[in-house]
């Protein structure tokens, strides 16, 4: 039987005492390790590796690297940076955090609805354990799951996470390891699973010193963030083992439930193994060591039913992906926006063919890219997409910020949340949707290099000037930027913000409650629209004989649907939606 994973690269404590420290570094001639600043110790090569082990070295302690030249570098696998990307890496031993879980062995991927957050902007605090502090919260919302924007460690204090540099350690302003600790252990108390948004397709430009240890990037390939990893090349089997153990990392010594795999399109790797397929399974396999339900998630921007079709079939079996055409057929019909890659979604058979089908651009014409694009997901479950109306994203990127509750009426999101609820899809709420959150959402950064920190504030106006308008564009190094970007909890005791609430609530508690609202049968899923009329009527159905009705009203007119309620029970309506529900529940 093969033995579960456990880290060995970085520092280990041992059991007798010490701490051993290894390191991948093929390109170095001598290493040295500073420990507490002030006393060094050679490092033995092993291999590629450098190792040694350090009686004197305890947790808590502080540790750098010593290249030949005199430069000190932190560790690429430090569990924790406590002053900061430039700073020292700090020992942690994983073994001292006192779990309460242990009978936690995780959800079905069907019973997820996820909530996205960021930990920085949720609550007044900015940290691990302000989340905690809501999260009977969104219990009583009733999301299954939440998700973490990245938490990797980044230069300062502000920023999505995207940008992180140490991507074993959770940032230092948000809690460290044990705040990460504190808020898993608290989810799976609360009977929440915790994703977590990790980033494998760069690493963020400042404070990025793994180019001095190996061939950690490739110049073969580019991506608009940043340097390619490395995964394909001479010297990649390191670069593939440093990815694939963070995500074992994650898995085991934070307990972590499920990894959103952030922008796979800029994954490139022509391996006949390729990187995502082995991280699946590597990542299932120890999930089944440790007795828990696990999932790869994927962000991918290709429309390629490969990255969920198994590897039987030439897929990477990823457990689900984002269904970024969920998004866009219903933001481009209810806003009328149609700039960038919201181009042609401007109809209800787009969202007709996002909630039956999947992908709505699954190998014709897509007019932003000026060409054929993607394949169908048609024979693709329910449970494999991830849908939305609002995402980090989405809000900062297309509207400059804005919500959607602050680009159409409230009755025009209500028929939107009923839509994204009652879909065959696993929902996602980005925060303070649920009560109609009037703050924006928008991009920021702390950089401390004025170069790094003049490049990201040029390089986002210029990605996105499609979406500009004269005047809106918020320096993503500015304070204010950040400040504007806080949830703004005042909201929910106001009348139309507990409206929205109470509305989301209903909707979710329906959803868990009527097997043919989440059950993932496309099959069994149909719409009925006039284009004119501007109407829609969704079906779903389920095998043990329950079925609902969805009315929906786009117009500003009063509509009439071939529909007779008789011998339905209306769940729930507002002007423009209506719900009906019949059978066995």
């Amino acid at each position: 039987m093969t033995v579960p994973w456990r880290m060995s690269y970085g520092a280990t404590v041992l059991a007798d005492g010490g701490v051993q420290i290894r390191v991948w570094a093929p390109g170095v001639n001598t290493l040295a390790v500073e420990l507490n600043p002030g006393r060094h110790f050679p490092l033995q090569r092993d291999g590629e590796d450098f190792v040694a082990t350090v009686p004197q070295a305890r947790p808590g302690d502080t540790y750098c690297f010593v290249f030949e030249d005199g430069t000190t570098r932190p560790d690429p696998l430090s569990r924790s940076q406590p002053h900061g990307v430039h700073g020292p890496s700090q020992i942690v031993d994983p073994e001292a955090f006192v779990w309460a879980d242990h009978a936690w062995k995780g959800i079905a991927l069907e019973d997820y609805i996820f909530y996205e957050l960021h930990t920085g902007t949720f609550t007044p605090e900015g940290t691990f354990d302000g989340v905690v502090s809501k999260l009977s919260y969104l219990r009583e919302l009733g999301v299954t799951a939440i998700e973490l924007m990245p938490v990797a460690e980044f230069p300062g204090a502000r920023n999505w996470g995207y940008d992180g540099v140490d991507l074993y350690a959770p940032h230092s302003a948000y809690g460290g390891p044990e705040g990460l600790k504190r808020l898993v252990n608290a989810c799976h108390q609360a009977g929440l699973a915790v994703v977590l948004d990790v980033v494998y397709n760069h690493v963020g430009p400042e404070g990025n010193y793994l180019s001095d240890f190996g061939p950690y990037f490739t110049d073969q390939y580019r991506t608009p963030w940043g340097r390619a990893m490395n995964y394909d090349a001479a010297g990649s089997d390191g670069v593939r083992r440093f990815v694939i153990e963070n995500a074992l990392y994650w898995l085991t010594e934070y307990h972590v439930d499920a990894l959103r795999l952030d922008a796979i399109h800029g994954i490139f790797d022509f391996s006949a193994l390729h990187i995502l397929s082995e991280l699946r399974e590597r990542f299932h396999k120890q999930a089944a060591h440790l007795g828990r339900q696990a999932w790869i998630i994927a962000e991918s921007d290709l429309n390629d039913v490969r990255v969920l079709n198994p590897a039987t079939v030439g897929g990477y079996g990823l457990d689900a992906q984002w269904h970024d055409e969920f998004h866009h057929a219903l933001y481009g019909y209810l806003t009328g926006s149609n700039r960038a890659y919201l181009a042609g979604f401007d109809s209800l058979e787009q969202i007709q063919k996002a909630i039956t089908e999947g992908f709505v651009h699954d190998g014709g014409y897509s007019a932003f890219r000026r060409k054929r694009f993607g394949s169908s997901s048609r024979d693709q479950p329910g449970q494999r997409f991830v849908a939305f109306l609002q995402n980090h994203d989405q809000i900062a990127n297309t509207s400059q910020g804005s919500r959607l509750s602050q680009l159409v009426s409230l009755d025009q999101c209500k028929i939107a949340a009923m839509l994204l609820l009652c879909s065959p899809y696993l929902p996602l709420l980005f925060m303070g949707e649920e009560f109609a959150e009037t703050a924006p959402f928008l991009f920021f950064t702390s950089h401390g290099d004025p170069a790094v920190a003049q490049a990201t504030s040029e390089g986002r106006r210029v990605e996105f000037e499609e979406f500009a308008l004269a005047g809106d564009f918020a320096d993503p190094q500015a304070l204010e930027t950040f400040e504007r970007s806080q949830m703004t909890w005042s909201l929910v005791g106001q009348s139309q913000p507990s409206s929205m609430l109470r509305y989301y609530r209903e909707l979710i508690a329906l959803r868990k409650r009527w097997p043919c609202l989440h059950n993932g049968r496309k099959d069994l899923t149909t719409i009925q629209i006039d284009e004119q009329a501007r109407t829609l009527r969704l079906n779903r159905s389920d095998p043990a004989g329950s079925r609902a009705v969805i009315l929906c009203n786009f117009s500003t007119q009063p509509a009439e649907f071939d529909f007779d309620p008789a011998n339905w029970e209306l769940a729930l309506s507002s002007p423009l939606a209506s719900l009906y529900v019949q059978g066995s529940r």
